[in-house]
């Protein structure tokens, strides 16, 4: 839960949807439709060597995923350990193929045209494995360089950029092998920069950051947007990066998108319990028992440097906070400051699991009852 000032969040909100209406419409992107992807059944060798038992049936990693994502645009996609993140990510990047479905990137067709959109999108994953240890830093990004089709004078150039911008300078002519984990995270992110591709694909970018590096990443991932128009579909367990980076994001639970929307709209709908927490003056707590006991739920008051703070709980669009505040108002009461614990995106991903753990759990009892 986080606890922020209703009116104070109103106003932000309307200022939002000004600055939204004032500006022209984007172009899109990435546009996935329909997407699914399903692995097949693991070969009997492979089960006889490792001597488990594979699931029943081919594995369905993505099934029917439709959305867009905007031109200069930070787009979030969240979800748990195996949702399908990381397949998708790999689908829009071209190193998988999907079973069926669309990915168009700047109008172009992933699988049509897989060499032109692989020149349009730039891949930082966490689980990086590609790099060569015994190569320093430098001679590593010339590598890829290369393998982007860069002259050499534009890639030391290009490099030079890079490594000054993750503050890598200092460790260009040291081997790869001997850094740290979030050196390594920070060479990834500026090869997938190094070719300047318009779309980028950021796989959990500042996990293994200390918390000013990663402050860093995210302000550069912000200016990326804002400044130079690019693209970013980034995966993260940080909700809270997420909530600050992303205009948008998508939840996606077992290959299925849950919602589309923004990180504000999706905790807005969460139905919920609250907490409110107001400071009056001008009111005795005897008088705001008497006033409140039966307006609202589980209700606190305390004495509190001349004020009254009076705590309750209620329903996510409630009226009866409204009843409560119109009350206090009536008896004389100084309302200073409200307020209101509302839903997390962490909320909002955890209602997304338990409907559907919901659903399967009912799912054999509906069969049932048509048998």
């Amino acid at each position: 839960m986080i606890a922020i000032n209703e009116t104070d969040q109103l106003q932000a909100t309307a200022r939002n949807s000004l600055a939204s209406s004032n500006k022209p419409a984007r172009a899109v992107a990435i546009k996935i439709e329909h997407l699914s992807k399903t692995y097949p059944v693991p070969l009997a060798r492979f089960k006889q060597i490792f001597r488990r038992r594979s699931a029943q049936g081919p594995t369905e990693a993505l099934h029917d995923v439709s959305f867009e994502v905007r031109e200069g645009e930070v787009f979030g996609l969240i979800g748990r350990n195996g949702a399908g993140k990381t397949t998708l990510a790999k689908i829009v990047a071209t190193l998988v193929q999907p079973t069926s479905g669309t990915v168009t990137v700047n109008g172009l067709n992933s699988v049509r045209d897989e060499e032109r959109v692989r020149a349009q999108v730039g891949l930082a994953s966490a689980e990086e494995r590609t790099f060569y240890w015994r190569l320093t830093v430098e001679q590593n990004l010339l590598f890829f360089a290369r393998l982007h089709g860069l002259r050499d004078a534009t890639a030391h150039e290009r490099i030079a950029e890079l490594l000054e911008r993750f503050e890598l300078t200092p460790l260009a002519r040291k081997r790869f092998g001997e850094l740290s984990t979030g050196n390594k995270q920070r060479m990834t992110v500026a090869r997938a920069l190094l070719n300047q591709p318009p779309i980028l694909l950021l796989d959990e970018p500042t996990r293994s950051l200390d918390p000013l590096a990663a402050a860093q990443m995210r302000t550069m991932i912000s200016r990326l947007a804002a400044d130079e128009r690019v693209t970013v579909l980034l995966t993260s367990h940080n909700l809270t990066e997420i909530e600050e980076l992303c205009a948008r994001i998508a939840i996606i639970s077992r290959g299925r998108i849950r919602a589309v929307d923004t990180p504000q709209s999706l905790r807005a709908t969460h139905k919920q319990t609250e907490r409110v927490t107001l400071v009056v003056r001008e009111l005795t707590p005897v008088s705001a028992v008497q006033l409140l006991t039966h307006e609202v739920e589980q209700l606190s008051v305390t004495a509190l440097d001349g004020a009254l703070q009076v705590s309750f709980t209620r329903e996510a669009e409630d009226e009866r906070f409204d009843r409560a505040l119109r009350a206090l108002l009536a008896a004389g009461a100084q309302v200073i400051s409200c307020e209101v614990e509302r839903a997390t995106l962490l909320d909002v991903l955890e209602r997304f699991e338990r409907e559907y753990e919901t659903a399967q759990a009912d799912a054999p009892t509906r069969q049932g009852g048509r048998a």
